[in-house]
């Protein structure tokens, strides 16, 4: 098996080298996304490896199935940057469905500390031995109402914290568990009792911009919103004009909409064109990250094993459930 990981990082080759070896596939690591100009460099290979921020248009899709490569490896679990529909009959489509649900979780809960008590506006301060501590006033969460959104294993994760933190928790999902000990309810009624909402749902059709100026009208004065999933769930330029009027305590975002091109990139010496991104950092209660929530030491190895799993899933024409089929 040969296979071309495309969009590789220092840390994706720290983990993929070993274990390639160990499986005995010839890896060849491409810094660059995949694109027109770089797709060529899949020519010999069985199948590609790419992360989230890599995208497979239909014309990729279909210079891929040229050059005869069998198979695209997500190494993550979205697959909304895929045309599924151009890969039918072509390539093969395998993601990695969940690697480490409490990492990310965790993530999440670190987000919400940190917007509500500003701590990353303390740190900032502190370093210039600013000790003053006026603007930097939080909530407590104990005894407050937590609306999760989406109650798949990063979900129930997520609750299992807010628990912790003695939260009430409710939740929506069009697909509610019926086993989990939580009360669901409308998306409406969650966005009027919540005083966090955090999003932990795939993006779809039917889920991009579920949060928008519609939904926001019902949510109350000073509620946070935390976002790990993927940045088209919210409409951004209705959270900014929400952040305008005062609605939201505060924003944590460790995606973005329109984040390709920009995040797991040094863009710290150019000029930034996206104007609501910019917009964004200059709110005190907004916190963006770089789509990291995932980034711990064992949900990056069990990407790799996931995702070489998968490759010998190929190998061997096997069915798996971690397939995804249009």
């Amino acid at each position: 098996m040969r296979i071309a990981l495309y969009g590789c990082k220092p840390y994706d080759r720290m983990f993929f080298e070993p274990l390639s070896k160990e499986y005995g596939y010839d890896m060849i690591f491409i810094e660059d996304r995949m694109s027109h100009e770089t797709v060529q460099l899949a020519a010999g290979c069985d199948a590609v490896c790419l992360f989230v921020n890599g995208t497979a248009t239909r014309e990729l899709i279909d210079r891929l199935a040229e050059l005869g490569v069998k198979a695209i490896l997500l190494r993550c679990a979205g697959y909304n940057h895929v045309d599924l529909s151009a890969c039918q009959g072509k390539l093969r489509v395998f993601r990695v469905p969940s690697y480490s649900p409490e990492a990310v979780a965790e993530f999440a809960a670190a987000l919400l500390l940190c917007v509500n008590r500003r701590l990353h506006r303390a740190y900032n301060r502190t370093r210039d031995f600013n000790m003053n501590i006026s603007g930097l006033m939080g909530i407590t969460l104990h005894g407050k109402c937590a609306g999760v959104v989406g109650t798949g294993r990063i979900g129930q994760a997520m609750i299992n914290i807010l628990r912790g933190f003695g939260m009430e928790v409710i939740a929506y999902d069009p697909y509610p568990n019926d086993q989990l000990d939580v009360s669901y309810v409308s998306l409406k009624e969650l966005c009027e009792r919540a005083d966090v909402i955090s999003l932990h749902c795939p993006l779809t059709k039917e889920t991009h911009h579920m949060l928008d100026a519609r939904m926001i009208k019902h949510m109350k004065k000073g509620v946070y919103l935390i976002n790990t999933s993927r940045g088209a769930l919210v409409n951004t330029v209705d959270v900014i004009e929400a952040l305008k009027e005062g609605i939201f305590g505060g924003v944590a975002l460790d995606v973005y909409e329109e984040e390709e091109g920009l995040f797991y990139e040094d863009r710290s010496g150019d000029i930034i064109r996206d104007d609501n991104l910019a917009r964004l950092m200059t709110f005190p209660n907004v916190l963006i990250t770089s789509h990291q929530g995932f980034f711990t030491l064992e949900a990056m190895r069990a990407i790799a094993i996931t995702t070489l799993e998968n490759a010998k899933s190929l190998e061997l024409g096997r069915e798996t459930a971690n397939e995804i089929k249009a």
